[in-house]
């Protein structure tokens, strides 16, 4: 099939009927011949063959009864096994005649439905199963019968079920319970009306904990009261009961407590204990309904502290990250109490996820207050050492992310709380020339200006360390921040002779004969082959020795060892020239109002037109990226050389040059501030909403979105749902529901179908609503599904039966291997049991886009950058719309692609030329970067 080769044509698919006589399953002769076989092989071959022809449509009357004379007195396990599977799927009802079916329709009542008369000799078998004395077969035939529905074959075996009740062996018994359990759901009045009380003697007497459980949960189903009368006479041993009778506890509290809130206090006890429980799912679900039946400092205490533990007493991200996001929504409401266990929760900043790393600190911020901000502090500063002393091969991958969140973390930490500023950034500053140097310096130069009495020592700081800065975006704050705040006579000289040391004499330009020098030097050294041996471990255990020859690269730049800064300089970097120049124009101007002599200053002055006049020539000579910046430079530059050559200049540029640039960092601190206190102040304006009073109506959770729940913590899982299907906001829940629902069929077919599909990283799942418009039962419906691309059907449907104008859900899952676009496709093959009709319905396609698969996610610049760096390439893209604005536009983009934009702006900006950096995440695991 070629390909759509426009607009209006689409892929069409259809399905082919095989014959099953005609492929690889026998006939139905051949069947019936080989179930006579005397070999267990050939019968076990024979039904597997019928029982996949009757999935797929076949009737097959004959086998019935060779069944019945050659297969079912077999003392062969796995034959007896498809036995079972042949109940479930053989017809047991005789067809109606059609004067029942025309007597039905003229409204003469539903048609009678008679047993088969072989069906006594299949009750008859399951009678001696159930009475045989290998407990295996007993157990299996029990469990059996829990598929089975129908009260005429389950009535004749009741008693022997209950006389299983009394086994000696616990699987019989538990999987008798279970038979009890079914049989009285289905048909409690006619089969087994004292089906509780039976169940209540057992379980008083049973000490099996597979089988207690069973019985418990039958109580807990089919009479409440009894299941809450075990469970008060057992509080002392419920954790001996083992996880699976722990979780039924836990479901019959939240259960009972919904419907009678004055319970509360029955089940208070049992809580307290299931939260020691060795199991974490106990013990997190037991915390989970504690907070939700009380809100004392005691009770929520206890929940907190089992939480913490499971934080750091599991391994798996997912648990972790669940356990943290239940101690988000604790915060809210009890923040006090968790402030005490701060340092528990900080100990799981040992994960090696950077996620769950972020997680914590997210959490841990928003508990921190002048009481605990030293500790918090302290513990950060470790974590932020730990990350130059770990191998690079253990947390390469989490080391530089890392780093930039404690770096952010300090750096809230000291904006909030000033007295712990002076205590961590000199610390932080001995990073300066690490990866997360940006970070640090960006955090420095905030301090610098909110906190004068810290400049002295962190300009004295900032003096001794900048010629250890690698990074030129680095180095251009360092040279900003000593030209704006060295403001005495002694911090001015200081910083200006470290930046000429670092600087060096003009010119800047590397000579055709040194720069000869240096990769012939190069050449010589890379000559030389470097003989590494290590031992290694070969795919068969043994040990073995490895001999590797590497040629280290080396540059001309690795042999120079000329300062930091005169190497940016000299390798072309025009911006950080022209931050040089305005950084010694401003501690010239500025020498000589802070009592320097005279003598010094029109020293400084010469040096530093020598140097701005070094600077221009760079940039005029040195091929590089910034080129285009060489206009700007050399007018920037002028203007600090006139300002320091002509005194009418000085005049005017002085006070300008030397304070209106403070004066705008402090305005940006102050907006910035402000913005994050005015979405702070929304975020607690939403949580004060009120979301029920005391007049309204009651919501059905099925019919309510989730935002309309009431209480603090609901006891439904709905929430956790939402997460678990990959929902960030329960609230628009609903919306999001009827955004990704499929319609498959027409209205106007016998079977109307629609699918609502969920992407939950490698996984989609499909939930078909299948309805039945018909007023004839529809018998083996299958939705019948296929793929292209890389998907790849994991669970397939199961055949069901359709009552008149009824519906059901059917759920399939596919695995995806990639994120390119993929088609799912297929029919509905159902039977009609009133007129034996078969038919079939063909299905549209459900279309995978590459956007059913992004979310939009955050990252800091540095990653943004770091990321970006990977990509050789660069679209530029000319876009015709009729939007007007930029920033509605920006908007749009972010809307149709799932972005999120890293850009700061605000909706009320003017302009016609704008730069925005977006991203999103994948849910393959994969990022995606955009600049525009």
């Amino acid at each position: 099939m070629s390909a759509a080769t426009n607009s209006n044509e689409s892929y069409c698919t259809f399905t082919l009927a095989s014959d099953v006589t005609a492929g690889g399953l026998p006939s139905e002769e051949e069947i019936a011949k080989q179930l006579e076989s005397n070999d267990p092989k050939i019968k076990r071959h024979a039904l597997k063959a019928a029982i996949m022809a009757m999935l797929g449509g076949e009737a097959m009357p004959r086998i019935l009864m060779q069944v019945i004379r050659f297969c079912i007195n077999s003392d062969d396990k796995p034959l007896k096994k498809l036995c079972m599977l042949y109940w479930e799927v053989v017809p047991k009802y005789q067809e109606p005649t059609s004067e029942e079916l025309l007597r039905a329709a003229s409204g003469g009542g539903s048609v009678p439905r008679k047993l088969l008369p072989e069906m006594i000799l299949v009750c008859n078998a399951l009678m001696n199963d159930l009475n045989h004395p290998n407990e295996y077969v007993r157990g299996s035939m029990l469990r059996f019968l829990c598929t089975v529905k129908d009260e005429e074959i389950l009535g004749p075996l009741i008693p022997a079920i209950k006389g299983c009740l009394q086994h000696r062996h616990q699987y019989v018994r538990k999987n008798a319970v279970l038979a009890v359990f079914h049989a009285h759901r289905l048909h409690a009045e006619t089969l087994i009306p004292d089906g509780p009380e039976l169940v209540e003697a057992f379980i008083n007497a049973e000490t099996d904990v597979g089988a207690r459980r069973n019985a418990f949960l039958m109580l807990y189903h089919e009479s409440e009261e009894l299941a809450i009368q075990y469970l008060a006479k057992s509080l002392d041993d419920v954790s001996k009961f083992g996880d699976g009778f722990a979780l039924l506890v836990l479901d019959l509290t939240r259960k009972a407590c919904r419907r009678d809130p004055n319970q509360k206090s029955r089940f208070v006890r049992v809580l307290f204990q299931m939260l020691g429980s060795e199991s974490a799912a106990v013990s997190y679900e037991a915390a989970w309904t504690l907070i939700s039946l009380s809100n004392s400092p005691t009770a929520v205490r206890a929940a907190a502290v089992t939480y913490t533990n499971l934080l750091n007493s599991q391994n798996d991200n997912n648990v972790m990250m669940i356990v943290l996001e239940r101690l988000e929504q604790l915060q809210k409401k009890h923040s006090k109490i968790l402030q005490e266990l701060l340092q528990d929760i900080l100990r799981a900043l040992s994960s090696p996820n950077p996620d769950i790393c972020k997680k914590v600190l997210d959490v841990a911020m928003t508990l921190v207050t002048s009481k605990n901000v030293a500790e918090v502090v302290t513990t950060l500063k470790r974590e932020v050492s730990k990350t130059t002393q770990e191998s690079s091969d253990s947390s390469e991958d989490k080391g530089k992310v890392y780093r930039n969140m404690l770096i952010s973390a300090i750096h809230g930490c000291a904006v909030r709380f000033p007295d712990v500023a002076e205590s961590v950034v000199h610390t932080l500053m001995d990073f300066l020339s690490s990866d997360g140097g940006m970070q640090v310096i960006i955090f420095v130069r905030a301090i610098v200006e909110r906190y004068p009495n810290l400049r002295p020592a962190i300009l004295s700081k900032l003096i001794t360390t900048v010629d250890e800065v690698t990074n030129n975006h680095v180095m251009c704050i360092c040279l900003w921040i000593l030209g704006e705040y060295c403001e005495t006579s002694d911090t001015v000289k200081d910083a200006f002779d470290v930046i000429s040391q670092q600087l060096g004499s003009a010119p800047f330009i590397v000579q055709a004969d040194e720069k000869q020098a240096q990769e012939q030097a190069a050449a010589e050294a890379a000559k030389g082959p470097k003989l590494v041996t290590k031992n290694i471990v070969l795919a068969d255990g043994t040990y073995a020795t490895q001999t590797i020859y590497s040629e280290p690269k080396i540059t001309a730049s690795d042999l120079d060892k000329s300062p930091h800064l005169r190497k940016m300089i000299v390798e072309g970097d025009i911006f950080l020239g022209t931050i040089i120049a305005s950084c010694v124009t401003k501690m010239c101007l500025r020498a000589s109002d802070v009592g320097v002599d005279a003598v010094s200053v029109k020293s400084m002055t010469v040096k530093a037109l020598l140097t701005m006049c070094g600077i221009v020539k760079m940039a005029e000579v040195t091929v590089s990226a910034q080129k285009s910046s060489l206009a700007d430079c050399a007018e920037r530059v002028s203007l600090c050389c006139r300002a320091l050559l002509d005194p009418k200049a000085t005049a005017l540029l002085k006070d300008t040059l030397l304070s209106e640039g403070k004066v705008s960092f402090a305005s940006f601190l102050k907006n910035v501030q402000d913005r994050d206190s005015g979405v702070d102040s929304k975020e607690e304006s939403k949580e004060e909403i009120i979301t029920a009073q005391a007049d309204d109506l009651i919501h059905f959770r099925q019919l309510r979105s989730l935002t309309a729940q009431g209480g603090d913590l609901d006891l439904d899982d709905g929430s956790d749902l939402a997460r678990a299907t990959g929902y960030a906001d329960g609230g628009s829940l609903l919306s999001n529901e009827l955004s990704h629902v499929y319609q498959l069929s027409g209205f106007a077919d016998p079977v109307y179908a629609e699918a609502f599909v969920t992407v939950h990283d490698y996984d989609i799942l499909l939930e078909i609503l299948v309805i039945n418009r018909t007023p004839n039962t529809l018998a083996n419906l299958t939705v019948e599904l296929s793929t292209m691309g890389d998907m790849k059907i994991v669970e397939r449907p199961q055949s069901q039966t359709i009552g008149p104008l009824d519906q059901m859900t059917i759920r399939a899952s596919i695995k995806v291997s990639s994120t390119e676009t993929g088609h799912i496709f297929g029919t509905i093959v159902y039977e009609d049991a009133t007129t034996q009709e078969k038919g079939y319905i063909n299905l549209n396609d459900i279309h995978m886009d590459i956007m059913d698969y992004i979310r939009p996610a955050t990252c800091t610049d540095e990653v943004f950058r770091s990321m970006w760096a990977e990509f050789e390439w660069e679209n530029k893209v000319a876009i015709s719309t009729s939007i007007n604005g930029l920033i509605e536009f920006l908007q749009h983009i972010v809307t149709s692609t799932n972005m999120t934009c890293l850009t700061p702006h605000e909706g009320n900006e003017k302009g016609s030329f704008l730069v925005a950096n977006l991203y999103t995440k994948i849910v393959l695991g994969e990022y995606q970067v955009e600049e525009g």
